[in-house]
């Protein structure tokens, strides 16, 4: 069995190399970006085989899902005389070369040090602080207590990113593909329950089994970019919803410094929550979160700065 198991493990990576070489050098477009998708669905399944299955379940939603969608339709933008990119010039293949071996050097470099990394891990310091942490669950404990930093900095970047996407043009009207593709309203009102009633289950379980803001997020986001991929939802482009639309994208990067301020005030510390309070604190963060997330990832697809 153990050799079945770890001839599967070297079929996967061999298919994430051929995936990730197909979707750098494949010449069409559209296939490049299929095998870029099929990419981030293989790498879910990688991250099952690791135990990881929070970051599986966002792999999957963002990676394979709204990534997908969104090189999708920008590739849906270009002129249909360019499905094609260009060939490598001879000119171009020594850096192609350099960016091969430099990712294989800090791929060996990066197995180096998780191979002396001490056996085994902070599984038990962890659990000896997991009383006093608000959750039941290891993975929620540590993105809000032992990582809350490194979790603030994320949504923070992902704000950012709206930021700079909204400034790169005017304003565009909605994408409304229907026309082409009639079947996709109809997923859309198909699949919105789901979109609904899966996010608020991961919520729920984050806080004692796999699940949390991060993978809540990402589901619910990817409902929301499939309606605005349908023009279902108008309210995002009309200008005097934009003050509440920006309230909401930033509401989850705003709770998490009002809760890191609120530390300080009550703890004296940054960022430290009381133990008598960390579970409803948490719980309202992670929702916060979880809807900014979803907003984030629609944002991107708004195409321009709506209302502007």
């Amino acid at each position: 069995m153990s050799h079945l198991v770890l001839g599967f493990d070297l079929v996967i990576v061999a298919g994430l190399a051929w995936l990730a070489w197909q979707a750098l050098f494949d010449r069409h477009r559209f296939s490049a970006v299929v095998h870029f998708m099929a990419f981030g669905l293989v790498m879910a399944l990688v991250w099952v085989r690791l135990d990881a299955l929070d970051i599986a379940l966002a792999e999957a939603a963002i990676g394979a899902g709204v990534t997908g969608a969104l090189l999708l339709a920008a590739l849906g933008r270009l002129p249909a005389t360019s499905g094609h990119a260009p060939g490598w010039r001879d000119s171009q293949w020594p850096l192609v070369l350099l960016a091969l071996v430099t990712t294989l050097a800090a791929t060996l470099t990066l197995a180096w040090v998780a191979w002396q990394l001490p056996r085994p891990g902070l599984a038990a310091p962890i659990g000896e602080a997991l009383p006093n942490s608000g959750v039941n669950h290891a993975v929620t404990a540590v993105l809000l207590n032992l990582r809350a930093w490194d979790t603030l900095l994320e949504m923070t970047v992902m704000l950012t990113a709206v930021c700079l996407v909204w400034s790169l043009g005017p304003a565009l009207m909605p994408y409304a593909p229907a026309t082409s593709l009639p079947g996709l309203p109809a997923l859309a009102r198909l699949l919105h329950p789901l979109f609904l009633l899966v996010p608020a289950y991961l919520l729920w379980r984050g806080s004692h089994a796999p699940g949390g803001a991060f993978p809540a997020g990402a589901v619910l986001g990817a409902g929301g970019v499939l309606l605005v991929l349908t023009d279902a939802v108008p309210w995002m482009h009309e200008p005097r919803r934009q003050p509440l639309l920006r309230l909401l994208l930033a509401a989850g990067v705003l709770l998490f410094l009002a809760v890191a301020l609120g530390g300080v005030l009550l703890a004296g510390t940054f960022l430290v929550i009381p133990a008598s309070v960390a579970g409803t604190v948490i719980l309202a963060v992670e929702v916060a979160a979880a809807l900014s997330i979803a907003l984030m990832l629609m944002a991107f697809y708004l195409y321009g700065e709506p209302g502007r």
